[in-house]
């Protein structure tokens, strides 16, 4: 029988090996925000060619002549995507007449602006709503296993959920600030989205295995924690792996067909979701135990 709880400590050790490189990433450079959060203007730049450097640095020459300040400029085969200070209507229309006059054909594919004020009310809001989901998930979890039989208590249960949420949501963080710094990927407010959306089905794989746990719990109280604990993940496992295969086959299926807009969108589900299945498995539950064995042994030290 697999001894998932005896080994709990080295899946402790690799979801810390998985987190830390995330850690120092965004310590050292943090997250790279799009305009949806920093506010100004967002222009993709679409060519019948390929962008070169000559390209690339006519166009610059074209906002410079124009006044505007480029913030990023991120070439991706044939388009360019540009991120500037604040600009108008009539300006981006100014701009793209000399472009077209000193690049040759060259199509704005894309136009949109955002005033800071917005951006900081939309980081503001993202905060609260990760902030206000977890509180309340320790709360509904506390509350719903308020009957759970002893060794352990339903706050237990709650705590170690959103430490297990808490894990995930620093991968795919994590994750985001390497793309961001090594690839240029920029987090917008449909990461956040990603974000959220993470944070409710990790924690609707852990409920499965802890509702396991304690209905185990009732039945077997002769047998020792861990293995109560063992038994009810190995009894969900299948269950759990299954759930998280077809939603991933589902967004693999739109990461083909689903379109650029939605591209990274995806992929943060994606990693969210593996995150999760494995948090609520090899984080979640063995965490349950840690803190009994912790407990029983500073009882024996105080006896």
């Amino acid at each position: 029988m697999l001894n998932i709880v005896g080994k709990k400590n080295w899946y402790f050790l690799i979801s810390f090996l998985i987190i830390i490189p995330g850690i120092i990433s965004m310590c050292l450079w943090g997250l790279r925000l799009s305009i949806d959060f920093t506010g100004g203007s967002r222009i993709i730049l679409l060519f019948d060619k390929k962008v070169n450097q000559q390209t690339e640095n006519r166009v610059k020459d074209s906002f410079k002549e124009e006044k505007i300040e480029i913030v990023t400029i991120q070439p991706s085969d044939k388009s360019l995507i540009i991120r500037t200070k604040p600009i108008n209507e009539k300006q981006d229309a100014n701009l793209l007449k000399r472009l077209k006059s000193k690049v040759g054909s060259v199509k704005q594919e894309e136009f949109e602006t955002i005033g800071p004020s917005i951006g900081s009310e939309i980081t503001m809001n993202a905060l609260k709503a990760i902030l206000l989901a977890s509180v309340l998930i320790v709360l509904y979890i506390a509350y719903s296993f308020r009957t759970v039989p002893k060794p352990t208590s339903s706050w237990r249960f709650g705590i170690c959920a959103v430490i297990a949420l808490v894990h995930d949501a620093l991968v795919l963080v994590g994750i985001f600030s390497l793309l961001g710094h090594f690839a240029g990927v920029e987090v917008d407010s449909l990461f956040i989205t990603a974000l959220l959306t993470v944070i409710g089905f990790s924690v609707h794989d852990t409920i499965v295995v802890f509702d396991r746990i304690r209905e185990n719990l009732r039945r077997t109280i002769d047998l020792p924690f861990p293995q109560i604990v063992n038994d009810s993940i190995l009894q969900t496992l299948v269950r759990s792996l299954n759930t998280s295969l077809t939603a991933i086959l589902v967004l693999f299926t739109l990461l083909i067909f689903g379109g650029s807009t939605i591209h990274w969108f995806i992929i943060a589900l994606l990693i969210g979701i593996a995150s999760g299945t494995y948090s609520s498995i090899f984080n979640a539950a063995p965490l349950l135990v840690a803190w009994h064995e912790l407990d029983e042994r500073r009882k024996k030290k105080n006896s």
